[in-house]
């Protein structure tokens, strides 16, 4: 007689099946309703197909659209199976490469054929009936093993010169996969899929754009079309989605940016902001906000070098790691004699700093340092480069030239515990001050990693234990660890500010570091008299200035908090014959310490209170012959109908309070 599987479902209870049994048969065997409701299965962990057999006795949970996480990962890669599919439907001759889902949707690349211009946005209708009529005719979709040699012949008799290429480099000791969705089109996957395209919703996609991409990345290669999709579950979350990004777009902070006079980018310096006065007003505002956090956190502030040899870079192990990303500099004055080659070639290099790690270790070195001077917290505004590719840069977001909120902590190993929960408590107080909500990650060791697996158990359980002590180690905070996303010489914290439309961006981070400490040769002596190498904490709240401005303009659309605010009111009389009284208001409020200004042009009312409600400007006073009658101003506030005639004491008094910044306040 056959021994029966054993399967153990979530609730305890354990199913006898038959061997060769699927996971669709024991929810088929639980009910009709279950096995209808059915998207997947995690067998023993992994998530598989429902119609893929158990190998043994294995532990199942089932996979509905209630497991939201996985049912959207699920969706996404179907989604772009039938993106592939229906182009080289629509187009034969189509070749297709790689279509993966993303954060919000999926992409595939792919080429058009020879006999057709590349795909562009006008195609995408055309795509998205083909996908909807796919999905409508309910394909299954079936796993099969193929070997390797099989996946290389049908893809070079069928002219798939890329999929024949990445055939050829897979394992042939390891399983390979295809899917068919019905009988008539196969993709190379390791799936796992839906048990057919039925599963998914037609209406709850969107194809978004097209855009280049070469294949494998490699500019060298050959270049491909990304057809780029949104997808989701149902329609209400597509119809969602679109609302935030149409939100987003008005938020963007490049648009804003413009309309309110604060920075440009141009091509004569790729990735580096061109800071016009009042946005460099919000920068001095921020820079100050942190200097007076940090004084009080008891950091002393220090300025280090732009360019480093690249020795040190060797040493401290970012020339190998992180080369790629680094501003290289020959150590030699460019030929201007003759025609010869600007640089020689012979030269030493050296590098515009990426980071201003290296550097705060030689500041530590300088003098004997004893235990009783730890934990010596250094600070600094630290602009930084690196070399990111020109298509990865994005406004504020993503730059080459940036300036970090930066500091190290170098302690012994008994008040790292301690330094890192102050450290919880200081970011927590800077992003209240913002508005924002938060929540903390453990980033974890990576695979390629320097340092001995001790080190890593010990700074990862010191950070663990930091939080905890801070508190935050809950549900409330989004406590969560994410293995191996740490960095080569450390884990990390990680702050993940949730924006005014959901949107997370990671921010602030402090990392446990043992393994520069020791590349670099960094001591202090301890109560024993010898030798110690110190612990280097690294960590930042803002991140850099660039990028945080860019998410402040952003979740606030502009309408910044009045401390930020580069003009924090307009005074804007209403005639010509009030400028005398205008000019009076807004000398009145500067001496009070606001930044101010009076609009004077001899343009309506209307149209000024227009223009500076488009500027984000808080507050316009607005004067007339009444007001300066009565010593008064009438005040109307961005965002608000209804208008306020306040006295002038009344205004300075009002725009003070709210000009204060948050860390001042009483």
């Amino acid at each position: 007689m056959t021994e029966l599987l054993k399967i153990s479902l979530p609730d305890g209870s354990v199913r006898e099946m038959e061997p060769g049994s699927t996971p669709y048969d024991v929810a088929a065997a639980i009910g009709p309703g279950l096995a209808k409701a059915a998207l997947a299965a995690r067998v023993n962990g992994e998530v598989r197909d429902l119609g893929r057999p158990f190998e043994g006795d294995s532990e199942l949970a089932l996979i509905t659209s209630k497991d939201e996480e996985d049912a959207l990962e699920l969706a996404r890669h179907d989604f772009a199976h039938v993106l592939a599919e229906a182009v080289q439907a629509l187009y034969p001759g189509t070749q297709i490469t790689f279509g993966p889902a993303t954060d919000d949707g999926f992409y595939y690349d792919v080429m058009a054929p020879a006999s057709r211009e590349p795909f562009s946005s006008e195609d995408l209708p055309d795509i998205e009936a083909k996908m909807r009529e796919i999905i409508k005719a309910d394909k299954p979709l079936r796993r099969e093993a193929w070997s390797r040699q099989q996946l290389i012949e049908k893809w070079e008799f069928e002219g798939e010169a890329f999929k024949a290429e990445w055939a050829k480099e897979l394992p042939e000791n390891e399983e390979l996969t295809v899917y068919w969705s019905g009988d008539d089109w196969l993709d190379m996957c390791r799936g796992p899929h839906l048990p057919s395209t039925g599963k998914l919703d037609p209406q709850a996609f969107k194809l978004m754009r097209v855009a280049g991409a070469y294949w494998r990345g490699d500019q060298a290669n050959a270049q491909l079309t990304r057809i780029y999709g949104t997808g989701w579950l149902n329609k209400k979350q597509l119809n969602q989605h679109l609302m935030r990004l149409e939100e987003a777009a008005k938020r963007d902070h490049r648009k804003l940016g413009r309309e309110m006079d604060l920075f440009h980018l141009s091509d004569v310096a790729h990735g580096s902001v061109f800071w016009h006065p009042k946005g460099y007003r919000i920068w001095r505002e921020l820079e100050s906000y942190m200097r007076r956090k940090m004084d009080g956190s008891g950091y002393r502030e220090i300025k280090t070098p732009q360019v480093m040899d690249a020795r040190q870079w060797e040493q401290s192990g970012h020339w190998g790691k992180y080369r790629e990303n680094m501003f290289v500099i020959p150590d030699e004055v460019p030929n201007t004699e003759d025609d010869g080659p600007v640089i020689s070639g012979e030269a030493d290099w050296m590098a515009l700093k990426p980071m201003n790690c290296p550097a705060h270790v030689l500041v530590f070195k300088q003098g004997i340092t004893s235990y009783r001077d730890l934990p010596i917290r250094l600070g600094e505004m630290g602009c930084c480069h690196r070399n990111e590719p020109h298509g990865a840069l994005h406004g504020l977001m993503r730059v080459r030239q940036f300036t970090q909120d930066d500091a190290h902590i170098f302690c012994t190993e008994s008040q790292v515990v301690e330094e890192v929960r102050k450290f919880c408590e200081m970011a927590d107080a800077v992003y209240q001050d913002f508005g924002f909500k938060y929540e903390i990650k453990l980033a974890t060791r990576p695979e390629q990693r320097f340092g001995s697996d001790a080190d890593w158990d010990k700074a990862e359980q010191e950070l663990r234990d930091a939080v905890a002590e801070a508190g935050m180690a809950t549900e409330e905070f989004g406590w969560e660890e994410l293995p191996g996303e740490g960095a080569f010489y450390a884990p990390k914290l990680e702050w993940h500010l949730t924006d005014a439309i959901g949107r997370t961006w990671q921010v602030g981070t402090i990392q446990s570091d043992r393994v520069l400490p020791e590349r670099l040769d960094a001591t202090y002596i301890g109560e024993d008299g010898g030798k110690h190498r110190p612990v280097m904490l690294h960590r930042a709240i803002f991140g850099s200035y660039e990028r945080f401005i860019g998410i402040l303009i952003e979740h606030y659309a502009g309408r910044l908090p009045v401390w930020l605010s580069p003009v924090q009111a307009v005074v804007a009389p209403i005639v010509s014959d009030i400028d005398g009284y205008a000019e009076k208001v807004e000398a009145t409020l500067m001496a009070a310490g606001l930044r101010v200004k009076s609009d004077l042009r001899n343009e309506k009312i209307n149209y000024k209170v227009r223009e500076h409600s488009l500027a984000k400007v808080p507050h316009i006073l607005v004067v007339g012959k009444r007001e300066e009658e009565e010593g008064k101003v009438t005040m109307r506030t961005l965002g608000e109908k209804d208008q306020k005639v306040l006295t002038l004491d009344e205004a300075v008094a009002f725009l003070n309070a709210e000009a204060t910044p948050p860390d001042m306040r009483g």
